[in-house]
């Protein structure tokens, strides 16, 4: 551990200290930024460098959670979903998903109920009710085996989960919070009524803090981190669950997502993924070790393509898998056997003995704006914020098709929005202005300020990856690495040629050495 910095020796002094880069983290400091409280916020990684960026990518109420009698969780999750839908429709959309009936498992009757009761548990407007589908004349029928002949369809929202992480940082950061990646708490003292912090860089360099309050947004390392400040207490009751996923090549055309339920009763999605791919998962694997180290068993994989292969008519093998990725969900222990059947839902623990912090526990991406808005509803006895809670009425960056105020219509009109821009931008591919409307929204005007011809956008460093978008992810949203880019401020890593990581971290050296050389010749 690390010295606490003496009295006077701060480099930032703020309202709150916010621990964890992931969406739990960004949406609290969005929120607490848009209350008028002065945010740091510090990410020993990437933002959604773990976790957060290893969803199953849906918004979502949890259709599955209904047979666990967790009504609560799945109206809140509902209800946010139609926020969400509103607030950020250029990376959020609705998806409709079809579930074959297969007679050895449920009975119709009872998937039945349960549909109505997802359509009903709260007021829905942007999303139509489900139904009954005789899948040999639906279009999501002809990819499946024979033996499925009838099913049921309902809807729900596809996530890109990295990039929601970024827009929610932005926002903070445009509202006056503080965003350091690759900078971890090393140490945090209670001292005269604050927290006393030290913050470590990457490159080794320290930053003093003194905040009111702290968060601690760690995600997995959420429970180690309170017990690292205060060891005498006891750890929260916490599983550490892996969820891993795999990408194949397209297994259908159409527009439609399954899902589908495995013997042992757990869920699986196939979702069209990337146009050329589909993404299936997830698992439920109870895990210990270090959640940086995360990755995907053989088993895993076997488990994901024999599912599959239980209802596809074209199989898949682990030869077919061309990506997999994995993250571990800090989830509350509520004694249940199985991984699978944990809540999803979020816990809080306040600490305010001698200077406040706030822990969170488990949570889902559906459900991260309430979180964040039950948060700092939770710490504004304490911090006294200027305003109150705002972020239901309020568009994330780049959804402000229609004005700053979220609407079914701009919801809805996203589509028209993407072709507008492809005729603004028609010097451009349509296909490669649809990724720019779909990643930036109305903020497309910000990266493609200026240019007005592809010899505009510099140098393509690799297929459909201008330089013009790499210094954006660089200086607007705290990219580093070509893993960074690759990975999480896009999904380009599926679509580039094999050296292509290698290739853009040279492009980031060399961009590197030439602004160290600039500044050197400036101070010179």
């Amino acid at each position: 551990m690390m010295s606490i910095p003496g009295p006077g020796t701060f480099d930032i002094d703020c309202d709150l200290l916010i621990i964890g880069g992931g969406i739990n983290g960004a949406g609290i400091a969005r929120d607490a930024a848009g209350r008028g409280l002065s945010v740091l916020l510090c990410e020993q990684d990437d933002l959604a460098g773990h976790t957060s960026s290893a969803s199953t990518k849906l918004i979502h109420g949890g259709l599955r959670y209904l047979e666990h009698f967790e009504f609560g969780l799945v109206r809140k999750a509902l209800r946010e979903r139609e926020i969400l839908l509103r607030a950020a429709p250029h990376l959020i959309r609705p998806l409709r998903f079809v579930l074959p009936h297969d007679r050895h498992q449920r009975p119709a009757w009872m998937i039945r109920a349960g549909l109505f009761l997802y359509d009903h548990l709260t007021r829905r407007e942007l999303l139509p009710g489900s139904g009954h589908i005789a899948l040999r004349r639906h279009p999501a029928g002809a990819p499946l085996k024979a033996e499925f002949t009838d099913g049921f369809e309902y809807s729900d929202g596809w996530v890109d989960d990295a990039r929601l992480v970024v827009a929610n940082a932005i926002d903070a950061a445009e509202r006056g919070a503080t965003i350091l990646t690759r900078t971890r708490c090393a140490a945090a003292l209670q001292r005269g009524g604050c927290w006393h912090a030290s913050l470590v860089r990457a490159d080794g360099s320290s930053i003093a803090v003194r905040a009111r309050c702290l968060v601690n947004a760690a995600g997995p390392w959420a429970a180690h981190f309170q017990h690292a400040v205060f060891p005498a207490r006891p750890e929260p009751a916490l599983r550490l669950v892996k969820g891993s996923h795999i990408v194949v090549r397209k297994l259908f055309e159409h527009p439609f997502a399954y899902i589908f339920q495995h013997p042992d009763r757990r869920i699986v999605f196939a979702i069209p993924y990337e146009s050329d791919f589909t993404l299936i998962g997830t698992t439920d694997i109870d895990f210990q070790g270090d959640p940086a180290a995360v990755a995907i068993e053989r088993q895993e994989i076997a488990y994901l393509c024999e599912l599959c292969n239980h209802y596809f008519a074209q199989a898949i093998s682990p030869a077919d898998v061309v990506w997999t990725y994995s993250g571990v969900r800090p989830l509350l222990d509520e004694g249940a056997a199985a991984a699978a059947t944990l809540t999803r839902d979020y816990h809080f623990e306040l600490e305010n003995d001698g200077a406040p912090m706030l822990s969170v526990f488990g949570g889902k991406i559906t459900t991260y704006r309430k979180l964040a808005e039950e948060a700092i509803d939770r710490l504004a006895p304490l911090l006294q914020p200027a305003r109150g809670a705002w972020t239901e009425h309020a568009c994330l960056p780049g959804a402000d098709f229609q004005g700053p105020t979220p609407s079914a219509a701009a919801a809805a009109g996203f589509g028209q929005f993407v072709r507008q821009q492809q005729q603004g931008f028609s010097w451009l591919p349509p296909r490669l202005v649809a990724r720019y409307a779909h990643a930036y929204g109305t903020r497309i005007g910000q990266l493609l300020g200026g240019c007005s011809a592809l010899p505009d956008m510099g140098e393509e460093i690799l297929p459909d990856l201008f330089e013009i978008e790499a210094r954006y992810w660089i200086e607007r949203e705290w990219a580093l690495t070509a893993e960074d880019m690759l990975w999480r401020r896009s999904k380009l890593g599926l679509h580039v040629p094999a050296d292509g990581a290698a290739i853009l971290a040279a492009w980031i050296t060399g961009r590197q050495q030439c602004v160290g050389d600039m500044r050197g010749r400036c101070e010179g």
